[in-house]
Formats: structure tokens, sequence, C-alpha cells
């Protein structure tokens, strides 16, 4: 006689024994090798428990699709795995803050870390860019600067080194480009603008010349001279000859102050006007001289050339 038949109990598949085998006592307690592999089986579900619950738990039914009752299966919410840190901290990041608002709303360090892309090996990006701008100062100086003055920094070498002089390059040549598409008359802003980039944060005065042609286009900047901190020789004999061979209509001429300081000196308003009558004599119109500082510029033609 079959024993599933005499108890009422819906005959089991063999499958599907190991999974019940804990919970029927009956056929546990039979003699035979069906009751010896039911003990066997029920002994193992005994010894590991948190198997069942494991299993349970990701799948929320047992291997053999019995379902396990609510109570064991814990909450799927709390199964999601948590994200990784550096995927909540991606929105926080420059680039991605640069991208979604705009780079004015980034500091300085952070544009410079930018620029940088990733520091070598054993150096932060971020501190890199911070060292550099405590190193010199302000962000200009330090675009300003020249290949050797970037060596020996910590996490700077020749790749990018040669980053952060192109930018520099790109921004004059940006300048440049804007102030041979306008008249120059019509955006004193850019030349401003420009000369500041080019000789307002230089350790030395430097005497610049930009020669224009008809429609006050440019046509060509030149450094003249070169001096010290505080004093500098200006040969305009040397400036009238260059504007001829450049067959210039017009100019400006410029020289920075390396104090930071605008007001023009008694030598800048002598020289002012031996340039003015000079040029004038070969039909040279000169624009405007104008005296760079680090934040400031004086005009001697809003000035009235006095």
């Amino acid at each position: 006689m079959d024993y599933y038949a005499c108890a009422g109990v819906t005959a089991i598949p063999a499958t599907e024994v190991s999974v019940l085998a804990p919970f029927d006592a009956d056929v546990a307690a039979r003699p035979d090798a069906r009751g010896a592999a039911v003990r066997k089986a029920g002994a193992r579900k005994l010894a590991a428990p948190e198997t069942v619950a494991s299993e349970g738990a990701v799948s929320g039914a047992t291997a053999s699709g019995v379902a396990v009752p609510e109570a064991v299966a814990p909450d799927a919410a709390r199964l999601k795995p948590a994200a990784p840190k550096r995927w909540r901290r991606k929105r926080d990041m420059p680039r991605e803050r640069l991208l979604d608002f705009g780079p004015g709303t980034l500091a300085d360090a952070e544009l410079v870390a930018l620029v940088l892309g990733s520091g070598l090996p054993g150096h932060n990006v971020f501190v890199i860019a911070d060292s550099l701008l405590k190193r010199f100062g302000s962000l200009r100086a330090m675009l300003d600067a020249t290949p050797a003055d970037f060596k020996g920094l910590p996490g700077i070498g020749p790749a990018k080194t040669a980053q952060l002089l192109a930018i520099l390059e790109l921004a004059r040549r940006s300048l440049v480009e804007k102030m041979r598409e306008k008249t120059i008359i019509d955006s004193p802003e850019a030349v401003e603008d420009y000369l500041r980039l080019l000789i307002g944060s230089k350790p030395h005065e430097v005497f610049v010349c930009l020669f224009l042609d008809a429609r006050h286009r440019l046509i060509v900047t030149e450094e003249s001279s070169r001096g010290s901190l505080t004093r500098m020789a200006v040969y305009p004999r040397e400036i009238v000859r260059r504007a001829l061979t450049a067959n210039a209509a017009s100019m400006i001429v410029a020289h920075n102050h390396p104090s930071g300081a605008v007001k023009p000196s008694a030598s800048d308003r002598h020289l002012t006007q031996v340039l003015r009558d000079t040029l004038a004599l070969i039909d040279v119109h000169l624009v405007d001289h104008l005296v760079i500082g680090t934040h400031e510029t004086f005009s001697f033609a809003r000035a009235g050339w006095s």
C-alpha cells in the first residue's frame, strides 16, 4: 500500500524532498531508505538555516518554486545596494558643475584643476592647482609664467607646463582675433584686456607697440623695449622706423608698471609728447598711450594727454 495514499498526502516529487523534509516528521520517522534521506536532508537544513534565509531573501522563493512566507522575506527596497560614494558625489565635481551651471560657478583653483586634467602619480590635481595659485599669487601671474617658472614644482611636469602655457596663448590669440574683427576705437576695453594679459603681470617694465591700419585694425604687436623693475629705455626713432616698415596708419603704445600703480611718471608724460610729435611727421596717428597695471589701466587719451 502506498504510504502517501493512506495518509491523504499528495505525492511530493523527489526533487522537493530536500526543501520540505525538515517539516515532514512522519516521513522522517520511517526506517527505510526514504526516511533516512529525509532525516539527512533535514539535518543539513538545520545545520545551515542562514542558507535558506539567504536564498529566500534574494529570490522570495525556494529553489523548487515554493514561496517563502512574507515574514521571512525582507523588504525588497532594503535589498537594493547603496550607490558607491563616488557616484553620489559626481554631481558636485567641478566638471559636472561647469557643464550644468557654467564656468562662472567654479573657483580659480577648480578651473586650473580642469585644465591640468589629472595629477602625476601620488599628487592630487586639486592640491596641485591650489599650490600653483599660492606660489604665483594670482591666476594672471601664473598664466604669465615662463616654462622655467614651473620647473621643480611637485606634480608639474613638462606636459602640465605645456597645458598651462597653451591656455595663455589661446587667450591672447582670441583677443587678437577680436581686435582684428572690430575697429579698435570702438572697443577700447578689448585693447586694455589684451594688454593686461600681455604685459600686466610682467616682473619688469616692457614697452609694446600696436601697429594699426587705416581702419584702426591691428596689423602686428611688437615689444619695443624691456627694462628693469623701475627703469626702461625707449627709442622713438626705432618706433618710427618700425611704423614705416609695417605701413601703419596709426598706433597704440603701452607699457606696464610692475608695482601695480598706473599713475604716469614725468618721464612717461614726456615720452608720450615726443612720440606724438615724431609720429605726426610721418603721418602716423598715435591713438593712445596706456599704462598697464595688474588690475588698472591709465589712458593718456582719456586724460586729455595731460
